[in-house]
């Protein structure tokens, strides 16, 4: 089940539940998990640099942080998200505002399905993961 919430923002009106709850089934699928609860929370740069402070003891500014409440094949957990950081990087890569909240939500789910980012060849397979993902949605 997908929640969405807004944390020290005006709700945004082109997020559906739906559509996630759909998508998010689908990258789940491919990854041989199930969907589990998965709350999208989205949110300011500063509010979002303050849990990032709390709970990670970093000190910067970022586009999504993910709570890992998975089980099993279960995929379950928490995405903060930057609506002010994925503007700014949409504008930066010279794509549109969805085409990179879409990115920025998928690469949170592929957290939960293991995937890391730490080092270059890790990434690398991230940002293929997320090119693949996004390809459902055309």
């Amino acid at each position: 089940m997908i929640d969405i919430f807004f944390e020290e923002i005006s709700p945004l009106a082109e997020l559906n539940p739906d559509f996630y709850e759909s998508w998010l089934d689908q990258v789940a699928s491919l990854e041989k998990k199930k969907l589990g609860d998965i709350s999208l929370i989205f949110t300011s740069d500063e509010h979002l640099l303050t849990v990032n402070q709390q709970y990670l003891d970093h000190d910067y500014y970022t586009d999504i942080i993910t709570f890992d409440y998975s089980e099993d094949d279960f995929v379950s957990g928490d995405l903060f998200i930057s609506i002010d950081r994925v503007r700014e990087n949409a504008e930066q890569n010279n794509v549109s505002f969805v085409n990179e909240l879409n990115r920025v939500v998928v690469h949170g789910v592929l957290h939960l399905c293991g995937y890391k980012d730490k080092s270059e060849s890790e990434e690398q397979l991230m940002r293929s993961k997320e090119d693949q993902m996004l390809e459902l949605l055309k």
